[in-house]
């Protein structure tokens, strides 16, 4: 074998194992169960998806976006205490990443726990201050606290942001509703129904749930719904 041949196998043998290093593998692995992971959850497939976004956490474990998405997708699945373990890792490895403090004060929100909500939704508004989730969810926090005003200056400054958002609008309507300001409430609840019409429907009003409204701010969103058949 002349030099040139020794050149060739040599540039060959470290291109392959280049090709096969571990961590070239892990990430296309990870990136592979990622996009599975989120094809299952569309689907409606959570446990499914929270597998494969498992498996893309292990095989890519300073990927913090990989954790937001796994950590996400358990609490689309309930299991809202091992959702804020793994959005905690996501905001270890990242403290700024605004996606990973809006999603982590939502699941502190849905769990009741409010100031941990409050304090985490104000984190976020801090590292984005056009940050609408975090001001939207805000005022559903403060509204439940009674602190009515900061409720409805956090609705407004969402609505402001996203002005084609109908939920914002329900969380000022409901705001007002409880501060005893019907006219406001009504006022603010057209604007929502005026976005989607859906909102005329007292049925349709569960699916806030999904939205991060408590089951009393349901209620309450209902009764001004009611209150414009009066």
């Amino acid at each position: 074998m002349d030099i040139f041949q020794k050149i060739n196998s040599l540039f060959l043998l470290f291109f392959i194992t280049f090709l096969l290093s571990p961590n070239l593998v892990n990430a296309k692995n990870a990136t592979d169960y990622r996009q599975e992971g989120l094809a299952y959850r569309s689907q409606g497939n959570l446990p499914a998806a929270i597998a494969s976004l498992s498996q893309a956490v292990n095989l890519a474990p300073g990927d913090s976006n990989n954790y937001v998405i796994l950590g996400w997708t358990q609490h689309l699945a309930g299991e809202n205490t091992t959702a804020a373990k793994t959005l905690w890792q996501a905001i270890w490895l990242k403290p700024q990443l605004v996606e990973a403090a809006n999603a982590l004060g939502i699941v502190y929100l849905v769990r009741g726990e409010l100031s941990s909500a409050i304090l985490t939704h104000q984190w976020a508004g801090y590292l984005k201050a056009n940050n609408e989730i975090a001001y939207y969810n805000l005022s559903l926090a403060y509204q439940l606290e009674k602190e009515f005003a900061l409720a409805i200056a956090y609705a407004k400054l969402a609505i402001k942001l996203e002005p084609q958002n109908p939920h914002p609008l329900v969380s000022l309507a409901i705001s007002h509703w409880a501060d005893s300001n019907p006219t406001e409430a009504k006022l603010a609840f057209q604007q929502a129904i005026n976005l989607d019409a859906r909102y005329r429907s007292s049925q349709f009003l569960d699916f806030l749930q999904e939205a991060g409204f408590s089951s009393g701010q349901i209620a309450q969103a209902k009764e001004i719904l009611t209150s414009f058949m009066n």
